[in-house]
């Protein structure tokens, strides 16, 4: 028994009357993954026409047993003659392995029937996390004194996103879940999927936040390709996959932190600015302290200026002095000035004329 596809022209309606059942499924839709469709007497007769549309998995059922089945689109007429096709197109050789002993959950049914399943992606499946999932964040580091290592500021994150799936084992699909039901819909299966969705997109996070690819977590949501390669590879989907079924998209649509971890990043920009402001202040300071030293006439004054900026900074250039630098010398002579050419006496002799102070 099996399916002989029949020639372009038989579709045409002066054709179409050679046919004893015309035997077609709507399209399914993004909601409906199987449907039954059979003969008013539940047999399918010699010559019947079966119509598979595209998208579309055609699997002929006899009494717990699959007698033929295709992928191909087009129209067969069914052959109790011939000999099965074996499941023209993508799905060959798992229904080669299958059916021979393929029984639809112990289903002892003596009726025939067509069961189309959806070979479409099915989208706009939604998932979040309904709580905070701990991830290390690599775009915030903090330094071990101890050790000089640095290790990921941790913090919890709820995503949102969607993903599609397919059914890629039309054969396991019905085996483990579908059974012999008049109709599958998807949300019968929806909210495990979910379950299992966000089981292994936190696998992922684990992935994604290892010291070998260090994704910063506000860079999450553009993270779509490395998301989905480390679902592939380490087969984080593996229940899903075991229904038959396989993640064939998936996107984050949004990343948020709870306010435990908002502070932490607040406060880790806080510190790290104040440790800039300090290395700045400390590197004028040393500046100063240089060009003071180089300066013979405005070494008071240079000084001066360190002690006001050091005050100023509340003392956090190092120890500096907080009082104005003061010189012993600077008050001798009279008045503190040359006596010959009237300039500011800044030590025993004129720094200009070369004056003993005093004379």
């Amino acid at each position: 028994m099996g399916l002989i596809k029949a020639a372009v022209s038989a579709a045409t309606s002066t054709l179409h009357d050679q046919w004893k059942d015309y035997i077609k499924c709507d399209d399914l839709g993004n909601d409906i993954l199987m449907k039954r469709v059979s003969t008013p007497n539940g047999i399918i007769s010699k010559d019947s026409a079966i119509q598979v549309a595209p998208g579309q998995i055609a699997v002929i059922f006899q009494s717990g047993q699959i007698l033929d089945a295709t992928a191909e689109e087009g129209i067969y007429t069914f052959d109790q003659s011939s000999s099965p096709t074996f499941f023209a197109g993508q799905f060959g050789e798992v229904f080669k392995e299958w059916w021979a002993r393929f029984v639809y959950n112990g289903g002892v049914s003596k009726e025939q029937a067509v069961y189309y399943i959806n070979a479409k992606e099915i989208v706009d499946n939604k998932f979040g996390t309904p709580a905070p999932i701990p991830f290390q964040d690599w775009s915030h580091p903090i330094p071990n004194e101890m050790t000089g290592n640095m290790t990921p500021l941790r913090v919890d994150v709820k995503c949102f996103g969607r993903y599609t799936f397919t059914i890629s084992n039309p054969a396991i699909f019905m085996s483990k879940i579908a059974g012999t039901a008049e109709e599958y819909r998807k949300d019968v299966i929806t909210e495990q999927m979910r379950a299992e969705v966000i089981s292994a997109f936190q696998n992922v996070l684990n992935e994604l936040g290892n010291s070998e690819h260090k994704t910063p977590v506000l860079e999450l949501p553009s993270a779509t390709d490395e998301i989905k390669k480390a679902m592939d590879e380490k087969v984080f989907d593996q229940p899903i996959r075991d229904r038959g079924m396989s993640i064939k998209g998936f996107v984050v649509e949004s990343v948020t932190l709870d306010d435990e971890s908002n502070a932490k990043i607040d406060n880790y920009e806080l510190s790290s600015n104040t440790k800039m402001q300090r290395g700045s202040l400390v590197g004028s300071y040393g500046k100063a302290v240089q060009d003071a030293a180089n300066n013979a006439n405005g070494a008071a004054n240079g000084f001066m200026g360190l002690g006001m900026m050091n005050m100023a900074s509340g003392g956090i250039v190092g120890g500096a002095a907080t009082a104005p630098f003061q010189d012993n010398n600077a008050q001798a002579g009279a008045n503190g000035f040359c006596s010959k050419c009237g300039s500011p006496l800044t030590g025993p002799f004129c720094s200009k004329c070369g004056t003993k102070a005093g004379e």
